[in-house]
């Protein structure tokens, strides 16, 4: 049975909430179209929105790192709160610049945040929302005033450009957040995580060399350790047993979010909007079918900037928010779903926010 651990600054005193006050997204400015996909793929742009809902993504190019995005996202974010600082910065990923060492350092220096604790978050597709609880448990603690969290992930770079199944899914942005500490009442207040688990299915969602299990490249090769030669092309790319994911997505999260939304003291009725991970529309819609939830309460931009990985919460909280869509005062319930197998929810009521437009172009 699943226990929540409450900090507190004090015996029996909870400690402060982690408020959301600044917002922003970023996507890199080439958009891949289904019909340019469909150039080089045996498919076409029907086939590929009737099954996923996407009609096109923006990818970054040549020489453009997740670090090149989250930077861009996080200087934005910190603008959007009205302030240049915060003394931790998180960036959720599963597509860090290098395998060691983490990301969030070099985003933290490049936005001239040296000295603040930084680290990766991951967690693949539910890393943003774990990240949100990481972020509150380190300001409740005491540990953190203000946090910088940024979703980023440039799927390209380990998607195979020829795989039919999963490279009209996936596109590269960054979203970030910023969160400081507050009253646990007051609008933007993060609370009633829900998280979890499930390694049994750990191959699920997988990129399977290039870690210490199976290494796609030095160490001396054993018998259980091929060569990079010797590796096949597909256990070099992001694979993804498509059937079992959607079962998996749609049950873990509709649970997920209930669990949440009990722990919470709300119901479906009470909920303004449902955000969930950008996996596919379809997913979207089943869950909330699932929860018994009107499809226009679910927020999604998964049509125009495909699944962005931990990036697409945070990129669909500033898409909807630059169409008015959420207002203060909206209700929000966030669900995520991704490899590991991990799972997410969390809930919050949104505050006054100002929202930075994205600029022309990005500098890598």
């Amino acid at each position: 049975m699943r226990k929540t651990a409450v900090p507190s600054n004090a015996p029996g005193r909870p400690g402060p909430a982690a408020v959301l006050c600044g917002l922003a997204g970023w996507v890199p400015p080439r958009v891949v179209t289904n019909e340019e996909l469909a150039e080089r793929l045996d498919t076409d742009d029907t086939w590929i929105r009737t099954r996923t809902g996407i009609r096109r993504r923006h990818i970054a190019e040549p020489g453009q790192a997740t670090s090149d995005l989250a930077v861009e996202a996080g200087r934005r974010a910190l603008r959007s709160a009205g302030t240049e600082t915060a003394d931790t910065v998180i960036v959720a990923t599963t597509t860090p610049d290098r395998p060691c060492p983490a990301t969030a350092p070099l985003v933290a220096t490049r936005l001239g945040l040296a000295g603040a604790a930084a680290f990766d978050v991951g967690a693949v597709c539910t890393g943003f929302v774990y990240g949100l609880a990481t972020a509150a448990g380190l300001i409740a603690a005491g540990v953190a005033e203000r946090v910088l969290l940024i979703g980023a992930d440039t799927y390209s770079t380990i998607v195979d450009p020829l795989d039919r199944a999963n490279a009209i899914i996936f596109g590269d942005g960054a979203g970030a957040v910023v969160l400081r500490a507050g009253d646990p009442d007051e609008p933007g207040a993060v609370g009633h995580f829900d998280l979890g688990s499930d390694g049994a299915h750990e191959d699920l969602i997988t990129v399977a060399a290039g870690g210490s299990r199976r290494r796609a490249s030095g160490g001396q090769p054993t018998h259980a350790q091929p060569t990079y030669a010797e590796l096949t092309h597909g256990e070099r790319h992001f694979a993804m047993r498509g059937k079992e994911v959607y079962r998996h997505a749609v049950t873990r999260m509709a649970a997920s979010a209930r669990t949440a939304l009990s722990g919470a003291g709300w119901t479906t009725g009470d909920l303004d909007h449902f955000v969930p991970h950008q996996a596919n529309l379809r997913i979207l819609h089943s869950v909330a079918d699932d929860l018994g939830l009107s499809r226009d309460r679910c927020v999604t931009n998964v049509d125009a900037r495909g699944n962005t990985g931990a990036a697409s919460i945070p990129l669909a909280l500033a898409d909807a928010m630059a169409a008015d869509r959420i207002r203060p005062g909206d209700r929000l319930l966030l669900t995520a779903f991704g490899g590991g197998l991990t799972w997410g929810s969390c809930f919050l009521t949104w505050p006054e926010l100002t929202l930075n437009p994205q600029p022309e172009r990005i500098t890598p």
